[in-house]
């Protein structure tokens, strides 16, 4: 079966560290010094990988699966139709997903620092705002765990283990072809 590299260092690295970063919050969410550092540290690798959506390789960079509506309105409703072709890289969905996941850590990098400053101290809006983003997070993280499985059901390729190892199939099973035609933009 022949096989390409999808998936660069980088990607793999930010992909695991962010995960662990998030669940290491979770389990842990007094807002002690431990906290706020995996908070900080989970800020800097969103903000590497934004940074390396504009200089990566060819499947991390953003020109390749940003969900524009002429890759999202087609490919959602091939959906609706039961049609889910393969990508090499993000589909559409699973694109805007981790634009999703990616902005809500922002979002609690930012909350979070807002929280530790004189003119936030103590605000039980921020706070709450805070909370209502870490459980935003973590259902988006469900999701995105449960897409991954069902994906990997339907195309019958294990896509965690592709993020780890960086290597998908170049053909389907049984198919002359797998991958969908990705309108350029």
């Amino acid at each position: 079966m022949d096989k390409i590299k999808v998936w660069d260092p980088v990607v793999r690295v930010l992909h695991w560290s962010l995960a662990a970063a998030v669940l290491i919050n979770f389990l842990n969410e007094g807002g002690d010094t431990w906290h706020r550092w995996e908070g900080y540290a989970a800020l800097g690798l969103v903000l590497t990988r934004i940074i390396w959506g504009f200089i990566g390789s060819k499947h991390a960079r953003f020109s390749d699966w940003f969900p524009t509506p002429s890759r999202l309105i087609p490919y959602l409703q091939g959906m609706r139709k039961g049609q889910h072709p393969r990508y090499l890289g993000h589909n559409p969905a699973g694109a805007v997903m981790m634009l999703f996941l990616l902005t809500m850590v922002l979002g609690m990098g930012l909350t979070g620092y807002l929280m530790g400053t004189d003119a936030f101290w103590g605000e039980e809006w921020l706070e709450e705002l805070h909370e209502i983003m870490a459980y935003t997070l973590l259902t988006g993280v469900g999701l995105h765990v449960l897409a991954a499985i069902i994906e990997s059901h339907r195309h019958k390729e294990n896509l965690p283990a592709a993020m780890v190892h960086g290597y998908k199939r170049v053909a389907a099973p049984n198919t002359e072809t797998s991958v969908a035609a990705e309108p350029q933009n």
